[in-house]
């Protein structure tokens, strides 16, 4: 790892302070690229172009010079240095405005091709989102050659009304003149605030296109509105099913997640083919908060084949089957849902009265493959760079290896990541990775649930009168026991406390505190942590579940839905809880706990009891499904003859 004066330099780099000397001594360490990058970055706006040309020569296929590229390639823009620009140019650059840049020097260099042309189209096609303004230049130009035709025009303003873009509308109509200018600022005054005169319209498929999106943007901010003006505009332009499904969905998805009372009726009202996973979700919520459970079951049946057979809606359908009568169907679905390792499998399991499915699977790794990945020049980069908390490099630098990986080699990778700290890649380095999924890997429970720090949690979780667990989990859940991070909101360290909330716990329960740094220390983190869940637990009457919602999504949420639903069952109140953010977050950290509860003790706390609080109930096993089917259907071994028996 890293050593002191290592990290003192790029420090230095950073201040623009680094001298010579310092950088010559690190010339041969694995890191010394990027050292040199966090030095020049400070030098960009004067750097010669034969030294930021000799960079990216020496350190050619290095995400090093990947890194350095996008800056030096921005600093070149901005000196309009065209010729060093576009030498150093790559094509897998994807920054919109290096790509305008691009744009930019060839056209400063005279290089008006076909080919120019063809790019600069693509480029104005790509997005109904404001561009950047480095493009404003080669888009003056394309239009100045005969390059934007009133096609592309509409094409690119189409996108816009797409993306709720009036501004960018009202822009691309100042190339119009005449009635098209008045027709696409009239389609961007729609857009900013639909109205319902729009008799002077075309009666085309582009005016159905803008108001349909423009009552459906409406729709997320004001669905009565939108519900008033969509009959009559829909009357006027000839909205087809499709046209009236894009409004009728936002409609009935931000009116029903606020459990209002027109819920029902208006997703009654969205065309059947209109429904994604989404409104078919919230149709079941919907009719869960209510209790009707005859409704809820309805609206699982109406759920494609892919999502009805999720565990989720298995374990909701054979729930609400119990509740209609159902018995018999009520087990059927709870032993498909009991199948599954996840919360709503482990809930499945309480009601059959059966083992937790668990199927675990820790390949063994020869020392001599482990020694290979943890030597690989990228490996190292990117576990010194972890180290020195520098984490979207080592991100570069983890991907380049993984490049090369076969799934061996990236799985040895996970573990060697996590020997030295790094026990996020369990989560972000395995099961789906750049679009190809690999479920097989879900089973790697030692990579994907690691334990840290164990001795730190039992001893706060025996203090404060909690599962350890339950701490484990909650570790797992904010942070992936990184002792360094840091969210958007400031929340910090391992259990993502924020400094007002730490400083107060702190002072409550007599640990020193010397600031907001105090939670990037891994026991103290888990200290305050572990006390705030107890003044939480305290709080709300000892119900886990509850408390979870609150630490995800703080006390004013938590007590509208405790108001709203004060009496309902445990597993309804969790799938209804209106943010999805929390409604999942409360599902993983009961899942996680069980999970841990195997690491750390080999079986479990039933779940069913653990999310209410109940601590000492009966403890159950894990079994692998796949392990008992393929022992039910081994054939029975075969009875010994009189022969056999002589020769024992």
């Amino acid at each position: 790892m890293p050593d002191a004066g290592l990290r003192g330099a790029f420090e230095a780099a950073n201040r623009g302070s680094l001298d010579a000397a310092t950088l010559a001594a690190y010339s041969s360490q694995p890191l010394a690229g990027w050292l040199q990058y966090a030095a020049l970055r400070k030098e960009l706006a004067t750097l010669p172009t034969d030294r930021g040309g000799s960079f990216l020569a020496r350190h050619r296929g290095q995400p090093v010079a990947e890194a350095f590229r996008n800056d030096w390639l921005a600093a070149l823009a901005k000196r309009q240095e065209w010729a060093a620009f576009l030498s150093a140019w790559n094509d897998r650059v994807e920054q919109p405005a290096l790509r305008c840049a691009q744009l930019e020097a060839r056209r400063a260099l005279g290089r008006y091709d076909e080919r120019w042309t063809h790019d600069a189209q693509a480029l104005w096609r790509s997005s109904g989102k404001s561009l950047p303004d480095a493009c404003d230049p080669s888009f003056t130009q394309l239009a100045t050659q005969g390059g934007l035709s009133p096609s592309l025009r509409w094409e690119r303003i189409e996108l816009a009304a797409a993306e709720g873009q009036p501004a960018v509308i009202r822009a691309i109509a100042r190339g119009f003149s005449g009635d098209d200018a008045a027709q696409a600022n009239a389609y961007a005054a729609f857009i900013d605030a639909p109205v319902a005169e729009v008799d002077g319209w075309p009666k085309t498929a582009r005016s159905r296109l803008v108001a349909s999106h423009g009552l459906a943007k409406l729709a997320k901010t004001s669905p009565d509105r939108a519900e008033a003006l969509l009959p009559g505009i829909a009357s006027v332009l000839g909205f087809n099913d499709t046209e009236r499904g894009r409004v009728l969905h936002p409609i009935a998805l931000w009116t029903v997640a606020s459990y209002l009372p027109e819920s029902a009726r208006r997703l009654a009202a969205v065309p059947l083919p209109a429904y994604d996973a989404s409104l078919h979700e919230w149709q079941a919520r919907e009719a869960m908060a209510r209790s009707d459970w005859g409704a809820t079951l309805a609206a699982i049946r109406r759920m494609p084949d892919a999502q009805r057979t999720d565990s989720r809606w298995l374990y909701f359908a054979a729930r609400t089957s119990e509740l209609t009568g159902d018995a018999a169907g009520a087990r059927t679905l709870y032993r498909q849902a009991a199948s599954k390792a996840d919360f709503h499998g482990f809930l499945a399991a309480d009601k059959l009265e059966q083992a937790y499915a668990l199927c675990p699977w820790q390949p063994a790794v020869a020392p001599a493959a482990k020694q290979a990945i943890a030597r690989d020049p990228a490996i190292v980069r990117a576990l010194q760079l972890f180290a020195l908390d520098r984490k979207g490099w080592a991100q570069r630098e983890w991907d380049e290896a993984l490049s090369r990986f076969g799934d061996e080699q990236r799985r040895i990778a996970v573990e060697v990541a996590q020997d030295n700290g790094w026990f996020d890649r369990g989560v972000f380095g395995l099961v789906n990775l750049g679009g190809k999924r690999y479920p097989e890997e879900t089973r790697l429970y030692q990579l994907r649930f690691p334990l840290h720090h164990e001795a730190t949690i039992r001893r706060e979780a025996t203090r404060n009168d909690l599962d350890p667990a339950w701490i484990a989990a909650e570790i797992r859940a904010e942070s992936v026991f990184d002792p360094n991070a840091r969210s958007p909101a400031d929340a910090r360290g391992l259990m993502q406390v924020l400094p007002g909330t730490g400083a107060e716990v702190a002072a409550k329960i007599g640990v020193p505190w010397t600031g907001g740094q105090s939670l990037y220390d891994a026991d103290t983190n888990i200290a305050l942590g572990s006390a705030y869940l107890r003044q939480l637990m305290d709080k709300y009457g000892g119900k886990p579940y509850q408390v979870m919602a609150g630490y995800n999504a703080g006390p004013a949420p938590l007590g509208r839905w405790i108001s709203q639903r004060p009496a309902m069952d445990a597993d309804f109140w969790i799938e209804t809880i209106s943010y999805k953010e929390t409604r999942e977050y409360v599902a993983r950290v009961l899942s996680f706990s069980t999970v841990y509860d195997w690491r750390l003790n080999g079986d479990a706390q039933r779940l069913t009891e653990r999310m209410l609080g109940r601590t000492q109930g009966t403890r159950k096993g894990f079994a692998c499904p796949m392990a008992e089917a393929a022992k039910a259907a081994a054939p029975p071994p075969a009875r010994p003859t009189l022969k056999d028996r002589r020769r024992r």
